[in-house]
């Protein structure tokens, strides 16, 4: 196991003082993930709990197939987990993390439509 990859040794499991390029390139490829809007209605709406796709075609005002593929892609990505209940695909956040990243770029942009600079 290279260095980058060994567990962290900081309180919490936080990532190590300097990150390596494999964890600069998978950040940048959940970003990716990220930039889009009504992805992001996805994530926030799963934030609040697991939900189904017609539950998620709702909140977020899209077509179905649209809501199907983005979520799709959201579980390709490995920021989504699914469950079956009978014939129903349930999706759901994969970890907290995710959520805080979701919640971060919300204040960000809460922020930044009321013109205050960020301190946090």
């Amino acid at each position: 196991m290279s260095a980058r990859m060994q567990p962290s040794s900081e309180p919490g499991g936080g990532h190590p003082p300097v990150p390596g390029e494999e964890q600069f390139t998978l950040a940048a490829e959940v970003f990716a993930v990220l930039a889009d809007r009504t992805r992001l209605v996805l994530l926030h709406a799963l934030a609040g709990g697991e939900a189904d796709v017609s539950t998620l075609t709702e909140v977020c005002g899209a077509a179905r197939p649209a809501v199907s593929q983005h979520l799709a892609k959201l579980r390709l990505a490995g920021l989504v987990v699914t469950r079956k209940e009978g014939r129903r695909v349930v999706y759901s956040l994969r970890d907290g993390h995710l959520r805080r990243v979701i919640d971060e770029a919300l204040n960000l942009a809460d922020h930044q439509l009321d013109g205050r600079p960020s301190h946090d």
